[in-house]
């Protein structure tokens, strides 16, 4: 018991060593610690009882209260641009389905980054997407600025929430050219938003589309195999303790809450589940992705009102004519990104 004590006190000082000096909220991380504990042990023994794979356990998370993780992590807002029924989108309908298929093999996904206590999901989202479909065209794979989107984004509150729908709109109205990470690197905070002229490269979308999947999965699989990484509203709230595995129940706030970008799907074992790429960088779940079962749309969720609830998935399409200008040594040099 003692041996056990002094271990979970390691990993509390491994996980929050400064959280002691600064409780959140006014109340002592510990607590929150203890808590977490708890809660592990509650949703770990319904391993057996309702055929979950899920492993929950101490993470970066442990030492937060539910509703401080939530405040500062889960920051995606309801959007009111619209959504379509998945009907309306029927050019996949044809498509066969393979058993498994994930981005990440087809080298068009970049690394997990990390939001830490910016609220700015909806912006790693948005910016995760872009890059994959721009790398699908045929352009090198290259980290473009989370950044940019939160400082210049409007009808969104950067690190403190929006709406990738918003973003998006934002980007394809004004036809922002997200130039890449190094220029404008993350620094989990709101800036000033800084402007860019034509000497730095750029990508940009031309138009996107957000379709309502609810009860349709297999028509929103198509969608990612044949137009990309997908983003995705989901309810995040159980995914605070998670280390691994399928999660196929606890997803129970009944609120949209975290913007996520689905990268493929895998139907080759007894539990076909969607893989999902998240921003809490790679020291969170299975090297920073978290793997959720396909049908039922657990936590895959987004609530528009108190009666209807869809599954929000945005499909991007980028220009055709869109430059992109590189500055070397005073010259400039054009070509078209797709």
């Amino acid at each position: 018991m003692e041996l056990r004590r002094l271990w979970l006190l390691c990993c509390f000082c491994c996980w929050a060593p400064c959280a002691a000096l600064a409780p959140p909220l006014g109340r002592h991380p510990l607590a929150a610690f203890r808590e977490s504990l708890s809660r592990q042990r509650y949703l770990n023994s319904l391993f057996s009882h309702e055929n979950s794979t899920a492993v929950y356990g101490i993470n970066q998370f442990s030492y937060l209260f539910p509703e401080e993780f939530k405040a500062i992590y889960l920051r995606s807002s309801p959007s009111r641009f619209p959504r379509f029924p998945a009907e309306e989108y029927m050019s996949i309908s044809s498509l066969s389905l393979p058993s498994r298929f994930d981005w990440r093999d087809k080298h068009v996904v970049t690394q997990v980054r990390n939001q830490k206590s910016c609220g700015g999901c909806w912006a790693f989202s948005v910016v995760g997407a872009v890059e994959s479909v721009c790398a699908i065209k045929g352009q090198p794979l290259e980290a473009l600025s989370v950044q940019q989107v939160i400082d210049c984004s409007y009808s969104n509150y950067g690190c403190n929430g929006g709406s990738p729908l918003s973003a998006l709109y934002w980007l394809n109205k004004l036809q922002v050219k997200l130039v890449r990470d190094s220029e404008y690197p993350f620094q989990a905070q709101n800036g000033l938003c800084r402007y860019f002229p034509d000497s730095h490269s750029g990508s940009s979308i031309k138009g996107y589309s957000a379709y309502d999947f609810s009860g349709q999965e297999d028509k929103m699989a198509k969608a990612l195999l044949a137009l990309g990484p997908l983003i995705v509203v989901v309810d995040a709230m159980s995914w605070q303790d998670y280390l691994g595995g399928i999660i196929q129940h606890h997803c129970s706030s009944g609120e949209s809450n975290h913007a996520v970008l689905v990268t493929g799907f895998d139907k080759t074992g007894s539990i076909p589940y969607w893989i999902v790429r998240n921003s809490w960088g790679t020291s969170w779940g299975i090297d920073g992705y978290v793997r959720v079962k396909m049908g039922g749309n657990i936590c895959v969720c987004i609530q528009d009102s108190q009666t209807t609830v869809t599954v929000t998935v945005v499909i991007l399409q980028l220009t055709d004519k869109n430059k992109i200008v590189f500055f070397k040594k005073r010259h400039y040099c054009t070509y078209s990104c797709f």
